[in-house]
């Protein structure tokens, strides 16, 4: 006695029925989420309000030379420290100039508050500009150039706050800091003055 044959679609049917439910399901994947920095004041590749820009710039026509507020999120794992450095590539006739090197940052910190590059925070570790001094100078976008980039980096490191040594350079505190990195957050700002340069 021969057994039924059933119909093609039924055999599809009964196969599907066999599958296992994980093979069935797709596995939905994960965006990671970015380490980001941010600004409550500056918009990125946006100009920079003229009250950050350089107190003392030649010919006038700067601002009051004060740090922007910044804001970071979801910094990489294991991040024991931050280091901050602000540089203008256009600086110095194409060569670049640094307007400001901070560094010692806590992993706790998630912002900088205004002025906090002026000398107003107290758990981190200012380091030096192109100016010679301490902390954050503000841009003065020479009127006779374009629009110069400044380019606001925040570094997620290795190290432990407070373990490098104060009065360092951009060059210093990258040399000390090389494969120490987790991870850049940044943005970018741009600045030119309208005072012209007295003749």
């Amino acid at each position: 006695m021969s057994l039924p044959r059933l119909p093609i679609a039924n055999l599809a049917a009964l196969a599907l029925l066999a599958m296992p439910v994980a093979a069935a399901t797709k596995t939905k994947v994960q965006t990671p989420k970015l380490f980001t920095l941010t600004s409550p004041a500056l918009k990125d590749d946006a100009m920079l309000p003229s009250k950050y820009a350089g107190d003392n710039c030649r010919g006038g026509g700067g601002g009051k030379s004060v740090s922007p507020p910044l804001a970071w999120s979801n910094a990489p794992p294991n991040t024991k420290s931050f280091a901050l450095i602000m540089i203008d590539p256009d600086g110095l006739r194409g060569l670049g100039s640094v307007h400001w090197v901070a560094y010692n940052i806590p992993p706790t910190r998630r912002s900088l508050k205004e002025g906090d590059g002026n000398g107003a925070a107290k758990d981190i570790t200012e380091g030096k500009n192109s100016r010679g001094g301490n902390g954050y100078t503000g841009p003065c976008g020479p009127p006779a150039d374009a629009p110069h980039h400044y380019v606001i980096q925040l570094l997620a490191l290795d190290i432990a706050a407070g373990s490098l040594q104060p009065g360092l350079d951009r060059d210093g505190l990258l040399k000390m800091i090389y494969g120490h990195s987790l991870g850049p957050a940044s943005m970018v700002v741009r600045y030119r003055r309208t005072t012209r340069y007295p003749d």
